[in-house]
């Protein structure tokens, strides 16, 4: 569902945070009726969620990067709006062309980009960065399987082996491009975490601590200096903690979930849009062959939770009535409904059916202990699922569950863990289910969340680093069907295969849906102008997704 933007007004007073740092949210310059610090500089305070400390990890291409890397620090060649669909931004590159038969594509590059180490960009960053993720599997969450060729100085040839007018989106729009004089010396760039880098994008890293690190504004970016000196990310306890330190001036643009968000802002400067886009679901360790084990590696266990679920109670209690409806499919209900099969048209049910779950665990050789859980060989159905500590929402939305799932003979036991524990844990594989959502993919088309989540390439075995598909499902049928719908642009062709990929993860279920995520993006627009409005979408607006999050922080100024 989606919410107006409210408008508040309100002083605010400063607050002390517990790293022992005092943030100062956006400020005007010195001498300004406003107001402003003694440096003069105007500094944006963001907070994406993190909670417990940052882990200093720049390098775009693992799985846990700080959430500025890829789109403020590092770009792509271009950006796609995910909101509003249509053609695509020029950033690093200035034009592509397909030939006919779609297997080459001509990239023309930017003049006069820099690195923010003053040295040159030019097309031999961009052959190298292809050639990088080529040798580096787990680098090639997209599976460019292309080849780069250095036509000239400017131009870029890639030569694929068949058609790739869908893949090639990915490659283009969401690979993040890298300096090759840099990352050639690296000699494991599978493990470096970049402390010190080098991008192109409109900041680049001043400072940086465990609680909190800063963005200056590049001086020599190639779109022109950012009005915003200096950006400062920030970790926090979790929701409450954020709440309060927007609510005392303390943050200006901040991406977390509080219930009754127009109640809580009121009589404050602080804004807010919804953009639902992400889909929450129970994440699994599916399979068996890569190394997951317990009750969920049975698809028995993942169809009675599917069915158990009471997803109105879980949208009431938990997420405030904010969150929205989903697909079994993972297509979205209103802008994929022409790639959403028939047979899945339906939403997955609101209500629970209990009868149905038992029904699946009985028929496949599960009976009830005295305790009432379901078991097995000896084996309790009795799951431990993962939640970042401080996110309330999901920590609600996991008690209610396990109160519902009781009823089915399912045991879920939570375990709070901090923001990087959980992220390495879906990585390696160390997890039984996880709370997450399925993030979009690079463009408006169910394309490429199936490529990153569902396609075998994307997966490791347990205990190695994984691309985006941490539930590590393969199958060979919809790795298949994700290959062929990338391969043309006939909707109709695409539209058989996604129904295939459809028909099978509906049936295997390896990850869990539930609902489909509201997405609060709160900002103050007493300190800074220029934010994403649902009037005026140029990019995402939420800190923490990817490439969005470098188009708002170069166009946002100071109010004053």
């Amino acid at each position: 569902m989606s919410h107006a933007m409210k408008r508040k007004r309100a002083t605010v007073a400063g607050v002390m945070l517990a790293s022992a740092l005092t943030l100062t949210a956006c400020t005007a310059p010195t001498g300004d009726a406003n107001g402003g610090d003694s440096s003069g500089k105007s500094e944006v305070v963001v907070y994406t969620g993190v909670t417990g400390d940052f882990a200093e990890n720049f390098n775009p291409f693992i799985e846990g990067n700080l959430q500025s890397t890829r789109g403020v620090i590092y770009e792509p060649l271009f950006f796609y709006n995910i909101t509003s669909g249509g053609d695509p931004e020029p950033l690093l590159g200035e034009s592509f062309e397909f030939n006919e038969a779609g297997t080459e594509l001509t990239i023309t590059m930017r003049d006069g980009v820099k690195w923010s180490d003053g040295e040159d960009l030019t097309a031999e960053d961009v052959v190298y960065t292809f050639e990088l993720i080529t040798e580096v599997p787990a680098f090639n969450t997209a599976g460019y399987d292309g080849q780069a060729e250095l036509v000239d100085e400017k131009t870029v040839k890639f030569t694929f082996p068949e058609p790739s007018f869908t893949d090639a989106v990915s490659y283009i729009g969401n690979t993040p491009i890298v300096p090759e004089h840099i990352w050639a010396e690296k000699t494991d760039p599978t493990t470096d975490q970049n402390a010190e880098p080098i991008g192109s994008g409109a900041f680049t890293l001043s400072e940086f601590n465990s609680q909190n690190y800063l963005l200056a504004a590049n001086e020599e970016y190639w779109g022109g200096r950012p009005e915003i000196d200096t950006v400062r990310y920030i970790s926090l306890t979790g929701n409450q903690s954020a709440t309060d330190t927007l609510l005392q001036g303390e943050i200006d643009l901040a991406g977390i979930f509080l219930p009754d968000v127009e109640g809580v802002f009121k009589g404050t400067p602080l804004e807010y849009t919804n953009t639902p886009l992400n889909q929450t679901s129970f994440f699994t360790c599916s399979d068996e062959a890569q190394g997951c084990t317990g009750p969920q590696t049975d698809v028995a266990v993942r169809t009675a939770i599917y069915n158990a679920l009471n997803r109105d109670q879980l949208n009431s209690l938990a997420f405030s009535s904010y969150n929205g409806q989903m697909s079994p499919t993972y297509g979205l209900l209103e802008r994929d409904e022409k790639w959403i099969a028939d047979e899945f048209s339906e939403p997955v049910p609101g209500t629970p059916n209990v009868d149905a779950a038992i029904e699946a665990l009985e028929g496949a050789g599960y009976a009830r202990g005295s305790d009432g859980i379901f078991a097995k060989d000896g084996e309790r159905v009795s799951l431990t699922v993962q939640v970042v500590t401080g996110w309330t929402d999901y920590i609600a939305a996991i008690d209610a569950s396990a109160e519902q799932l009781l009823e089915a003979g399912i045991e879920l036991k939570p375990a709070q863990v901090s923001f990087q524990e959980w992220t390495a844990n879906k990585s390696n594989g160390n997890f039984q289910l996880s709370l997450d959502s399925l993030g979009q993919g690079v463009a408006a088309d169910p394309y490429y969340l199936y490529m990153r989540y569902f396609h075998s390439d994307n997966t490791a075995p347990v205990g190695e680093t994984s691309g985006q598909n941490f539930a590590r499902y393969s199958n060979a049928t919809v790795d298949q069907a994700i290959d062929a719908a990338g391969s043309t642009l006939d909707e109709a062709v695409k539209a058989e295969q996604y129904a295939v990929v459809q028909a099978e993860i509906v049936r295997d279920m390896p990850y869990i849906p539930i609902l489909v995520n509201s997405a609060l993006t709160i900002y103050n627009t007493d300190n800074v102008q220029g934010w994403p409005t649902e009037d005026n979408l140029y990019a995402y607006p939420r800190p923490d997704r990817a490439w969005d999050n470098g188009i708002v922080l170069k166009t946002i100024k100071p109010a004053n």
